[in-house]
């Protein structure tokens, strides 16, 4: 691989939602970083259609698409397919990664299901599917995924958390009182605290739990709906970079972090590489619109 650092030689990483969007490019550049990368969602050959908004779509996106970009690229993953609405797919999943990879060293919760409505309007199923995919899932992957990392006497968690888990700023902007996004908000904030408790619990087993989420919004195929057209988004490699950096360095000196893609790096003088590895992305400033309670360099 190009990326001269291969930092992640040997680990193990597991990534859900990996057919495409976020999940797809922190794929590709743990990979560029030497992991071999166990990639699931639940389309493995063919997209699948998935109820949003009232409606059966299809986003587009596969295992084997990741796969192949990854492998053209000179890197390593294996498709491991998974719903994790289904409690015996999303239970079974981290036994199955490690049966096919031998060991699991990092766990990248992204796996989402965003529906919004507003809270007067929403349906229990939605806010049931939301927690699930929000709260319940990286819980019990987590909690499969530790005893390996116990074993081993290292392990990495990162999950993907949002900007919208931050308080709305007052007075309130238009796109708060049209809503939508509490519960979702809400569930990705009860995440956050999640991950810092888990992180004081494992530390000193040597494992570390951090959050990493868009300091704005990144457009992907599965939320480009809920993205305004004329909205500045950020471009997916600051992520991907920043969940890379939780993905290496001893527990006792990152751990616990709640961490934004565009403030992080730049807070750092992080070098961001393409999801490649092969070149390099120009420094950027976090946006000027971004929220202002973002720690630059985590909370």
């Amino acid at each position: 691989m190009a990326d001269p650092e291969q930092v992640l030689s040997g680990r193990v990483a597991l990534v859900t939602g990996a057919s495409r969007g976020i999940g797809r490019a922190i794929a590709q550049r743990l990979a560029a970083a030497g992991a071999t990368v166990i990639v699931s969602a639940r389309s493995l050959n063919q997209a699948g259609a998935s109820q949003r908004f009232g409606t059966d779509q299809v986003v587009p996106g596969t295992l084997a698409e990741t796969v192949q970009l990854i492998e053209q690229a000179g890197g390593r993953a294996i498709a491991v397919a998974a719903d994790l609405e289904k409690p015996e797919e999303r239970d079974t999943l981290v036994a199955r990664a490690v049966a096919a990879a031998g060991r699991i060293d990092i766990l990248v919760n992204n796996a989402g299901f965003a529906d919004y409505a507003r809270v007067d309007a929403m349906s229990l199923d939605t806010f049931d599917r939301t927690f699930a995919h929000y709260l319940r899932a990286p819980f019990q992957l987590a909690t499969a995924a530790i005893p390996h990392m116990k074993a081993q006497g290292s392990g990495w968690i990162v999950n993907i958390g949002s900007v919208t888990a931050l308080p709305p700023t007052r007075p309130y902007p238009d796109y708060a009182r049209a809503g939508g996004d509490v519960v979702y908000a809400a569930i990705k904030a009860a995440l956050h605290r999640f991950t810092q408790g888990l992180a004081a619990e494992l530390v000193d087993h040597g494992i570390a739990v951090n959050v990493v989420g868009p300091s704005t919004a990144i457009r992907t195929p599965g939320a480009s709906q809920l993205i305004p057209d004329d909205y500045p988004t950020e471009d997916v490699e600051y992520l991907a970079e920043t969940v890379l950096a939780m993905c290496h360095r001893p527990a006792v000196e990152r751990t616990g972090l709640i961490a934004f893609s565009m403030h992080y790096p730049h807070s750092q003088r992080l070098t961001v590489r393409t999801l490649d590895g092969n070149d390099t992305m120009p420094p950027r400033e976090p946006p000027a619109f971004s929220h202002p309670a973002i720690a630059p360099a985590g909370f």
